[in-house]
């Protein structure tokens, strides 16, 4: 049975992982903004590259630092999402829930800063 907590207590939890970054972190994060929806669309799954069975934590959709150029300008911001549910359905307690939040922050900003899912499991952060 998935943990149940209040969207509000769960935004409450985002908010404190980012607020723990360090701040030479959270300086440069650039055009990006930090979203929590229930469940990943068929299309946010698609780009996240889960199967069946599998559960996405969260997402970034955008343009990495690395890859700008001089002409990025007037774009939509870049989107990390958090998803409420998976994450719910996988944690069995608020300490499991605040970890996995801030692991998935992490993650997410990884990819904004341009890092990849093979870099981070080479360097053991995945």
């Amino acid at each position: 049975m998935p943990l149940r907590m209040s969207p509000d207590t769960f935004d409450e939890l985002v908010v404190q992982a980012l607020e723990s970054l360090p701040d030479e972190i959270r300086e440069k994060l650039d055009n990006v903004a930090i979203m929590v929806e229930d469940y990943p669309t068929r299309a946010q799954l698609r780009a996240g590259g889960v199967g069946r069975g599998m559960l996405l934590f969260g997402l970034y959709e955008g343009v990495p630092l690395t890859g700008r150029t001089s002409g990025y300008n007037m774009v939509m911001p870049d989107r990390i999402t958090l998803f409420r549910e998976p994450i719910l359905m996988a944690c069995r307690s608020l300490d499991e829930v605040r970890r996995t939040i801030a692991h998935t922050v992490l993650h997410e900003i990884a990819h904004h800063f341009g890092i990849s899912d093979a870099r981070l499991r080479e360097i053991g952060a995945y």
